[in-house]
């Protein structure tokens, strides 16, 4: 029987890449996108959800199905402040993933970032690192949390830093061996293709896959 994926954050970099994978896929017969605005193409399987994250209270009932896709995030910079990044990495996805628990999802997929650590003294990070940890604590029966490191792909918006770093990260791509080879960028589909799979699994746990680990899934 085709389950029901629960996805957020579905018009981002990997979230819309990882949107396109569960509509075309056979294992899912429905796609519930929960949605500020509207996503500007339909299909037989998706239903959008329009919300307001911050009225949780009005959608949380709806976060009901298979398995739980958590793609939401955004920089400092296009926040504009610490609350405002807080707010939407940390406090709109532990709002999805409580809700998800509560409702008896069995699966849940988050993208993270490298280098996520609850102690570490670099905000993002930190913040990243909250949220794992937070997660994990839910009890959901199945947890696969991404790490990739800095990701390829179109953006919508215009990123002037973050495309440098990736202009430099292919340029100085043959220094990314041994131990380094973690910090070798990513490319979005890769990251989307290797959630996907991963959420395919039947084992049961927390796991924790770094970016190195997610390149074999391109």
């Amino acid at each position: 029987m085709a389950k029901t994926a629960i996805i957020f954050g579905s018009t981002g970099l990997v979230g819309s890449t990882l949107l396109n994978i569960l509509l075309q896929r056979d294992e899912y017969g429905t796609i519930k996108a929960f949605v500020r605005k509207p996503i500007s193409f339909s299909h037989e399987k998706l239903q959008q959800i329009i919300i307001d994250f911050d009225q949780p209270e009005s959608f949380s009932d709806q976060i009901t199905g298979d398995d739980i896709y958590l793609c939401l995030g955004t920089t400092m910079k296009k926040a504009g402040s610490k609350d405002a990044f807080y707010k939407i990495d940390y406090t709109y996805t532990m709002q999805a993933a409580t809700s998800a628990a509560k409702n008896k999802v069995k699966k849940l997929g988050l993208i993270s970032s490298l280098g996520a650590d609850a102690s570490s003294a670099v905000y993002y990070s930190k913040v990243k690192g909250d949220v794992e940890r937070d997660i994990s604590a839910l009890g959901i029966d199945t947890i696969h949390i991404v790490r990739p490191s800095l990701l390829l792909g179109h953006r919508k918006e215009n990123r002037v830093g973050e495309r440098i770093g990736i202009l430099l990260s292919r340029m100085l791509s043959f220094l990314f061996v041994g131990t380094l080879k973690k910090y070798k960028a990513i490319q979005d589909i890769t990251v989307a293709s290797a959630m996907f799979q991963l959420m395919q699994s039947d084992t049961k746990g927390t796991f924790i896959h770094e970016s190195i680990d997610l390149q074999k899934f391109g």
